[in-house]
């Protein structure tokens, strides 16, 4: 039959809509167009699809060829339609059969010689085949990643000729992939290295059990950055849900996504240089940025206010909201973007204000200039705010006498504080709504005025209020406390100093 219909995936955001690819042949001056929206990358598909189909002993049809892409308001990209363009001119043209194609979706890149290559998006693209019950074939590179999907229909490929192989029932496609094995976490550093600072540790370990953000205030060289890259050593593992939330993101971002990175928390650390685009996500066909591809971990910006005041400014929104939706002329994009702010900074210019060395030389002005680089809305949105200060030669050089708490022993007392709040409301406690708060941050008498007073005496905001109500949450779970004590209440309060310190 001159006319073959192949089924493909695009790309808009996170999600994989359907591609129909409808190949018509039919006699006139030999030539090929494609239609529906094809971006260069697309258009380009037709040399690599001849050579391809040449290479891999097949004849291209010297015919008229007309390529539709349906939708054809949806903008294609990439080389991902090259297998379901050659697919469907080798049905339309009768070297391959046409019905048997109705029951597979197609995605992959082909080489001149035939070969198929990776794609990014393949883990989106699975997620979508599996629920409208059809089967994938797809790169062999990128079966792997696929195989993550409970139950999809997988039948991944090296060449064009084993896919036609296939559909021609002359040799079946399999999936050789080893079974998914949990894969045990082992990291190269950990908070037994971290030698004193038993209050931050303490705050670390407050902040992963309930998801709150977290600011750092110290002179350089006293662990900040330190502390913050072992936060992923105390993280409980990702939910299968959220596992394939992230995975999504970074199979669909430049870099891709890493198989043994599968239920990890995820943890970014832009450099300070960093673009508002860069954090948010963006370009013409938007990809995700830092913040979405933090999401469900941890995203950690060291030296924050020699970021741009402007670059800060734009993480407010989806601090609040969990998501980001990036707009353009012609399309907009929605990434989710439920990430940990995790946040270090130094006191002053020249970093050594309070400190005990007593070297910091700055003005009043000077030092408020640099502090005001942070806004009064983002430092409200900052669950905990602690200073980190230097510690002794003695604690460097000999250690704490009852010796440190590994990460193991952190995480055990994490998991089991996060599992009571799942099971309690079904999220973390930075993540309950305002009608959550009331339900299961309920205080006394006694908890209220301390509260009261506590907001009246720093000038506390409303959010502020509300977000304390959370970490005395936590706090009060990581003590196996059901009800919000005065002492989990008191500590609570004591993380919010510098909204009174910061202006």
């Amino acid at each position: 039959m001159p006319l073959a219909i192949v089924y493909s995936r695009g790309r808009s955001g996170i999600d994989a809509p359907l591609v129909t690819v409808e190949v018509h042949v039919s006699n006139g001056l030999p030539s090929l167009s494609i239609v529906g929206l094809p971006e260069t990358a697309v258009k380009e598909s037709k040399d690599r699809v001849y050579g391809a189909i040449l290479n891999s002993r097949f004849e291209f049809p010297i015919q008229r060829i007309t390529i539709n892409m349906a939708p054809a308001d949806l903008p294609k990209e990439g080389g991902r339609f090259d297998l379901a363009i050659a697919l469907g001119i080798l049905a339309a043209s009768g070297q391959i059969p046409a019905q048997v194609l109705q029951q597979y979706e197609c995605v992959g890149e082909l080489s001149l010689g035939g070969e198929l290559r990776g794609i990014n998006g393949a883990l989106p693209v699975a997620l979508q085949v599996k629920q409208a019950g059809r089967q994938l074939i797809l790169p062999y590179q990128n079966a792997a990643e696929v195989a993550l999907v409970q139950d999809v229909a997988l039948f991944p490929a090296r060449t064009l000729m084993d896919v036609c192989a296939h559909l021609c029932g002359q040799k079946q496609l399999v999936a050789e992939i080893p079974p998914l094995q949990a894969a045990q976490e082992i990291h190269s550093v950990d908070f037994a290295d971290v030698h004193g600072q038993y209050h931050v540790k303490r705050a670390f370990e407050i902040a992963a059990a309930g998801a709150h953000n977290l600011l750092m205030l110290g002179p350089p060289g006293t662990g900040k950055s330190m502390l913050a890259s072992r936060l992923p050593t105390i993280l409980p593992p990702l939910t299968e849900f959220q596992a394939q939330q992230t995975a999504a993101l970074a199979s669909i971002s430049d870099q891709g996504f890493k198989v043994e990175d599968w239920c990890k928390p995820p943890f970014r650390a832009p450099h300070h240089t960093a673009s508002a685009a860069a954090l948010v996500g963006g370009g013409s066909n938007p990809k995700p940025g830092e913040i979405s591809l933090a999401h469900n971990g941890a995203l950690f910006l060291d030296e924050l206010p020699e970021f741009d005041r402007r670059v800060l400014e734009v993480l407010r929104e989806p601090m609040e909201s969990g998501h980001i939706t990036i707009s353009r002329a012609t399309r907009q994009a929605d990434f989710p973007a439920r990430f940990q702010l995790i946040a270090a900074m130094n006191p002053c210019p020249c970093g050594y204000l309070g400190d005990a060395s007593g070297r910091c030389h700055c003005t009043s002005e000077q030092v408020s200039r640099y502090r005001n680089k942070i806004s009064g809305p983002l430092l409200d949105r900052i669950d905990m705010h602690l200073e980190v200060p230097r510690v002794s030669h003695e604690v460097l050089r000999k250690g704490s006498p009852e010796g440190q708490e590994s990460s193991a022993t952190i995480r055990a007392r994490v998991v089991a504080a996060r599992n009571v709040a799942l099971a309690r409301c079904g999220k973390p406690n930075s993540h309950l709504s305002a009608n959550d708060v009331k339900v299961f941050c309920a205080l006394s008498e006694q908890g209220h005025q301390l509260l009261e007073q506590a907001m009246e005496r720093f000038g506390l905001s409303h959010r502020a209020y509300h977000r304390i109500l959370k970490l005395s949450r936590t706090i009060a779970d990581l003590a196996y406390s059901q009800q919000i004590e005065i002492p989990h209440l008191s500590e609570a309060i004591s993380y919010r100093k510098l909204d009174r310190t910061i202006k």
